[in-house]
């Protein structure tokens, strides 16, 4: 089995900083791209960032220039550096991995979400 547990959610004001952390365990053989979602009340699920395996970033526009996503592989963990939050990006956040597992059956993974609470 394959875990991914979201860490550093919480309630913040606006133009404070969260880092949100995700780390993948489990039967892991090999861990590609990770990457972060967010869903808001009544929206649909939107992508945030990813990251590689080899540590190229792509941004959602809501987050560039605010938001930094970065891995370390020793550990299976992503972070999402989140600086400038503003009240709009209060969502639940979603960790996703993309995992092939040690019995070579791959497919993407999800946390359990977390919430981030941005007050104005």
């Amino acid at each position: 089995q394959v875990q991914l547990v979201e860490s550093g959610g919480g309630l913040v004001q606006s133009g404070g900083s969260l880092r949100l952390s995700c780390a993948a365990s489990g039967s892991i053989f090999r861990l590609y791209a990770m990457g972060w979602y967010r869903q808001a009340p009544g929206k649909q699920r939107e992508l945030v960032a990813t990251i590689t395996s080899s540590g190229s970033p792509n941004y959602a526009d809501s987050g560039k220039g605010r938001f930094t996503i970065s891995r370390d592989n020793a550990k299976n963990t992503v972070y999402l550096q989140m600086n400038n939050l503003k009240p709009e990006d209060t969502a639940v956040y979603y960790c996703n991995a993309d995992i092939l597992t040690n019995s070579y059956l791959r497919r993407p993974y999800w946390g359990q979400g977390i919430q981030v609470t941005v007050s104005s």
